[in-house]
């Protein structure tokens, strides 16, 4: 007769219990004991201000958004940047990266060559509404105040600047929204 006699690999059975063992306590370490991977890196935001940190300049402070001021300007600037220099690029030249592909070019503010009319009362009105048949879109949903901060920094670096009257840029700018 045969015998009777369970036939399996008594090594397999240990390497197998020996691996399920070892996975179970690494997991446990990764959870639980490990504090992750330092890997040096020191990320610094190029955004951020070097230096001490002056007051923050506040649009929704200035009465009078449409009369130039530095504040203003530097304030239009850093709302230009992020919001129109990826078509008229960072010099406001036309040259952006996003209006390379772009029919028309967007607008070269540089050399001023005004297509929907000159001075700031006209610029205001393009912002606000965009020119049709053209790539330049409608920017209504920006705060007027963020509008007139843009068109200040813009007449700061044009070579075709505004002949508007002030008094009548005062009277347009109490109603334009």
């Amino acid at each position: 007769m045969s015998e009777n006699r369970d036939h399996y690999n008594r090594g397999g059975l240990l390497a197998f219990g020996f691996s399920m063992a070892f996975v179970f306590v690494f997991f446990i370490y990764i959870v639980f004991v490990n504090k992750g991977v330092d890997l040096g890196e020191n990320v610094v935001d190029p955004n951020a201000a070097k230096g001490p940190a002056g007051p923050a300049f506040d649009i929704t402070t200035v009465k009078e958004p449409w009369v130039s001021s530095p504040e203003l300007v530097a304030y239009g600037k850093k709302f230009f940047m992020t919001n129109c220099a990826m078509c008229h690029g960072n010099e406001g030249k036309g040259d952006g990266a996003a209006g390379a592909a772009l029919n028309p070019k967007p607008r070269n503010f540089v050399e001023g060559k005004w297509t929907q009319g000159e001075g700031i009362i006209a610029h205001y009105k393009v912002l606000q509404h965009g020119i049709p048949g053209s790539s330049m879109a409608a920017f209504g949903h920006f705060k007027p105040a963020d509008r007139w901060a843009v068109l200040q920094f813009i007449e700061s670096i044009t070579n075709n600047k505004s002949k508007d009257d002030p008094a009548k840029v005062a009277e347009f700018a109490k109603t334009a929204q």
